[in-house]
């Protein structure tokens, strides 16, 4: 089996999620293998015993906690210059990693690359939602013009149309700290906009290599239900557009995050 050694996935691992087995199990049926460890603010014996069951390091957060600050701890404990995050209830087909090593290796080098995805709710992939529809629209672009400041900033204009856990990073460009952690919710589409900055390519790969999970005990979904994403996605509006015209977007786009909902 080919192996990959200067990438790793980062499993960011919270509380007790009964989710967390099935996704190093994909990562560890990847067609190219490479690096895998655990990230944890919240340590407990279930996260200990499966760690020990793949032979898995764990690294414990005693630091400053938050999505955003774990995630950054997670990337600082990697010795490689290529990192994926890989969220707990997620599950990555067995290519994902093969199609980024492709372009790697080809010398198609990038600050992100970035995948298509379905959605599994109930431990079933659903249809296309029409949210995810409008995601790889404005992403068609960046197919042509990976460089572009302006298609980046137009790709991200409608919303976070870069799904986080898809994201593969160059450290070599962003450093060991790549998120911001000023927002809770949508500091993954903050730190893509600083991203646009950074010289080189997001490289987006459109196929679908990734499925998100949507459940009632994800992040996402408590964070959609305390309405702080709404707030956050205003703000986000704001950087791209006038204020009436992100008041006019927050009307659709607050009915399409409920494709979260339960």
């Amino acid at each position: 089996m080919k192996e990959f050694k200067n990438h790793t996935f980062v499993v960011c691992a919270y509380k007790q999620s009964e989710y967390l087995e099935e996704c190093i199990q994909s990562l560890k049926k990847q067609n190219v293998q490479s690096n895998i460890i655990i990230s944890t603010s919240t340590p407990n014996e279930y996260i200990t015993n499966i760690a020990k069951k793949y032979n898995l390091p764990v690294y414990i957060n005693e630091g400053e906690k938050g999505i955003g600050k774990d995630w950054n701890f997670g990337i600082s404990k990697i010795k490689t210059d290529y990192v994926t995050i890989a969220h707990q209830d997620d599950v990555y087909k067995p290519n994902y990693l093969e199609e980024i090593v492709k372009n790697i290796e080809k010398g198609n080098d990038f600050v992100i690359a970035f995948t298509d995805y379905r959605e599994i709710k109930n431990g079933k992939e659903i249809d296309l939602t029409t949210n995810l529809k409008i995601k790889k629209a404005l992403l068609l672009p960046l197919r042509f013009f990976k460089k572009s400041k302006f298609w980046k900033k137009r790709a991200l204009s409608l919303g976070c149309s870069i799904c986080c856990p898809s994201v593969t990073i160059n450290t070599k460009i962003t450093g060991k700290s790549p998120y911001k952690t000023e927002l809770k919710c949508d500091l993954d589409w903050d730190t893509w906009d600083k991203m646009i900055e950074y010289k080189g390519k997001f490289l987006y790969i459109p196929k679908e290599l990734m499925q998100h999970r949507i459940h009632e005990e994800s992040e996402t979904s408590n964070l959609i239900e305390n309405n702080i994403r709404l707030e956050e996605d205003y703000i986000m509006f704001k950087r791209y557009w006038p204020e009436p015209i992100a008041k006019f977007l927050m009307k659709f786009y607050g009915k399409a995050i409920k494709t979260n909902e339960m």
